[in-house]
């Protein structure tokens, strides 16, 4: 069958005006606060629900009901593509970012909450235009293509394709029988949860104004923060707490909150991913507090709480793919910057905000070769891998294994590109596993994640490999194949 185009073309016109209205209560945050960004953020709106609107009635006629894997690819990726491409457009009018390769780069990393950025000076920027880089990220984190599915439930049969495209995971686990309720639940359950952190940092020294905009940057595992040092800004052990508490949940898998919220708390005992994310970020937060203790760093103040907490914050952030930032680990030696790595790695559950492999992949990774190592003395002996007590089935595993070989090779490839490219050692490897992970912090002189030093060439690579890292490299990249397109 010939790609639907025209079904194409409607949904992303859909997505378009729905995202409008997220632009104008941005625009309306610019209004209150009197900022020069308002003209520039409603001519924005403008163009915005224009493009959605002519796109929505080229597609009015197409056929709904017979739209398949590929129109969900092409349509999740196309999504984000021309989302960043729209979503830039109040920093380049506004003349906030002057040049569309740096726009385009900053709006990218926001929707698919990387974190990576352009600017040197963030707390310049009015509050209209910060609010909506916070706005993005937080959309990002569940997924535009989710909240679409949520709010607009008109795709029929095909909603199951763009929901799996763009969610992440090894598998798509549905506690509802049809997607649009699925969505519902998720949004709502991350809507609560945005609530519950924005009151939290609100009672401490924030504003409602940062409370909000933290709050969203902590649940989305985002890492954009209004000013440029970041959390330690508030040198506030109780927001590092709260700071913290947010990223781990957003870590964790959004559907067994939904399942918490209805008093069944067994799912969380059960979910051996879950389980295993919590004692992997404790043996990382021990290693790092011992790492500090052991070479006096951040230990100064001869304050043990505050280096305990130092050590556990950064951990959180980097293992969530959040990448804010209360201390400068690149100047806690190499060793560290070898946990950094493998933090940037490994991340969150599947069905969480966060990048990465995901636990639930590396799980399944160490029990397969585990059992290869059994098989040694025992070769005729049937070893199923099992998570929350359930077998996963040869095809799955099979498919791990597959992400995370392109995952690794990617990572090299992007790796010898930044080189190329003028990166150092450490910037180079930093950044491409920061960007493919979506986690915003890198190593070397990036180690804030500030990108603004680097070429055009590079920005734009690492902008498209942020997009394949967020859709979880196989939606974007069978794009590229020639069998994709052939009838």
């Amino acid at each position: 069958m010939r790609i639907n185009i025209l079904y194409i073309v409607k949904t992303l016109g859909s997505i378009l005006i729905l995202e409008t209205i997220f632009l104008l209560i941005a625009t309306g945050v610019a209004f209150i606060y009197g900022g020069s960004d308002r003209i520039p953020m409603l001519t924005s709106s403008g163009i915005m629900f224009g493009a959605g609107l002519l796109f929505f009635l080229t597609g009015r006629k197409a056929d709904e009901y017979h739209a398949g894997r590929r129109e969900g690819m092409l349509t999740v990726t196309l999504t984000w593509a021309i989302l960043s491409f729209f979503g830039m457009m109040p920093f380049y009018i506004g003349g906030y970012i002057d040049n569309i390769t740096d726009a385009y780069l900053e709006t990218m990393s926001g929707f698919t909450t990387t974190g990576l950025t352009v600017q040197d000076d963030i707390e310049s920027l009015p509050r209209g235009i910060l609010f909506w880089r916070s706005l993005m990220q937080w959309q990002g984190g569940i997924g535009m293509v989710v909240f679409t599915v949520a709010l607009l439930p008109m795709f029929g049969g095909s909603a199951s394709q763009l929901f799996d495209a763009e969610t992440t995971g090894f598998s798509h686990e549905r506690f509802r029988p049809r997607v649009t309720q699925v969505a519902k639940r998720l949004s709502s359950v991350y809507i609560l949860l945005t609530l519950l952190l924005i009151f939290l940092l609100w009672i401490g020294p924030m504003d409602f104004y940062e409370a909000v905009n933290h709050a969203m940057g902590s649940i989305s595992t985002g890492g954009y923060s209004t000013k440029n040092a970041s959390i330690a800004y508030w040198d506030s052990p109780y927001i590092e707490y709260v700071v913290m508490f947010g990223m781990c949940i957003g870590g964790m898998k959004l559907p067994l909150f939904f399942f918490a919220l209805k008093g069944e708390f067994r799912q969380f005992r059960n979910d051996e991913e879950t389980r295993w994310y919590l004692i992997y970020l404790l043996f990382f937060i021990v290693v790092t507090v011992v790492w500090l203790f052991y070479n006096g760093y951040e230990t100064a103040s001869c304050d043990v709480e505050n280096t305990i907490r130092k050590g556990a914050f950064q951990v959180i952030s980097l293992a969530t793919t959040t990448g804010f930032l209360t201390s400068d680990y690149v100047a806690w030696g190499p060793f560290y910057w070898l946990i950094a790595i493998f933090l940037m790695l490994i991340c969150g559950c599947g069905g969480s905000t966060s990048g990465g492999l995901k636990m639930g992949r590396a799980l399944i990774l160490v029990k397969n070769m585990l059992n290869e190592f059994r098989k040694q003395t025992h070769p005729a002996a049937i070893l199923p891998v099992r998570v929350s007590g359930r077998v996963i089935s040869q095809d799955t595993i099979y498919r791990v294994h597959i992400f995370a070989l392109v995952y690794v090779l990617l990572i090299c490839f992007s790796w010898i590109f930044l080189l190329i490219n003028g990166l150092t050692f450490e910037e180079a490897i930093g950044t491409s596993i920061s960007a493919i992970s979506n986690v915003g912090p890198s190593l070397g002189s990036l180690v804030d994640g500030n990108l603004s030093t680097i070429s055009s060439v590079s920005k734009w690579y690492v902008s498209f490999l942020m997009m394949v890292g967020r859709l979880e490299i196989f939606t974007v990249l069978t794009l590229l194949l020639p069998g994709f397109w052939k009838r």
